[in-house]
């Protein structure tokens, strides 16, 4: 006999194993695969920009593809490590405290973007400056290609049925498995379309339509601003980790948008000091 709140979800789970398939005793989970996709074609469209010279200024790219090659290992470890070590710290802390195992069982929540934004920013910092690559070049062609993690990401979190969004009766409400009977939004599904899809077209859009990376730290700050603005959009329909709840009020403030607010200053900083830069040297 279907619930109230079952006949309300019209989107129907994808009943989905989180385990995408099975090596002998290692399982492949399709969270793992979506960060392999990610980085791999994030990788491809790297390439691709850095080879185009007539996108960069004086049409001379920032770096070789043997560089933007290598520096493939720093970013993987900086998303990894930092969205780990993110996550503890912004989100589990007090529960990492009386238990420090805690931090390695990644099946107790997993990672944190913006702990995984912090620590790429560091890697790229490093690796710019023993390569000798201009840091604002490397950050505007990573920025560029961020998106597709993003995508894959949240694709992966709706197939784990996790970070699932607030109740609703919107037509296109989804049940989830693990989040009681009752019908809710499907957050995760929202951040992959804004902060993949929207957010990848819109910098591609400026990359080749406008040559904004000729004005470097232009596309940083319109990615940091634009996953920020997305990011606070979708966390009034996303339910809070259980853990923190909501910060202020019954149903408004998240850590989410805490952490998202001040990326929206830092993204119009970034931008407005690209364009006087770009000035300057008209």
């Amino acid at each position: 006999m279907p619930t109230a709140a079952n006949l309300l979800a019209i989107m129907p789970f994808p009943d989905i194993d989180p385990i995408a398939f099975s090596i002998g005793p290692l399982a492949i989970h399709w969270y793992g695969l979506a960060y392999v996709a990610g980085i791999l074609l994030g990788w491809a469209y790297a390439r691709r920009l850095a080879a185009n010279e007539s996108l960069w200024p004086g049409n001379a790219s920032p770096m070789t593809r043997t560089q933007l090659d290598d520096f493939i290992v720093w970013a993987a470890l900086g998303v990894v490590l930092g969205g780990r070590l993110g996550y503890i710290f912004f989100y589990d802390l007090p529960a990492v405290l009386r238990s420090p195992v805690r931090a390695f069982e990644i099946w107790n929540g997993g990672m944190s973007f913006h702990g995984g934004l912090t620590g790429t920013t560091i890697a790229m910092i490093v690796f710019a400056r023993r390569n000798g690559i201009p840091i604002w070049s490397l950050f505007d062609i990573v920025a560029t290609v961020v998106p597709f993690g993003l995508f894959f990401g949240r694709i992966a979190n709706f197939i784990n049925g996790e970070l699932w969004g607030r109740l609703t009766d919107v037509p296109w409400a989804v049940v989830f498995p693990s989040g009681g009977p009752f019908a809710r939004h499907p957050s995760q599904l929202y951040e992959a379309g804004l902060e993949g899809i929207v957010l990848l077209l819109v910098l591609a859009t400026l990359v080749y339509g406008m040559r904004a990376l000729k004005s470097p730290g232009f596309i940083t700050g319109v990615f940091v601003c634009g996953y920020a603005l997305s990011r606070i959009f979708v966390e009034f329909f996303r339910e809070p980790d259980a853990q923190l709840g909501y910060l202020l009020g019954t149903n408004w403030l998240t850590m989410g948008m805490v952490l998202s607010s001040p990326m929206i200053l830092l993204g119009l900083w970034a931008m407005l000091r690209a364009r006087r830069q770009a000035a300057l040297q008209l």
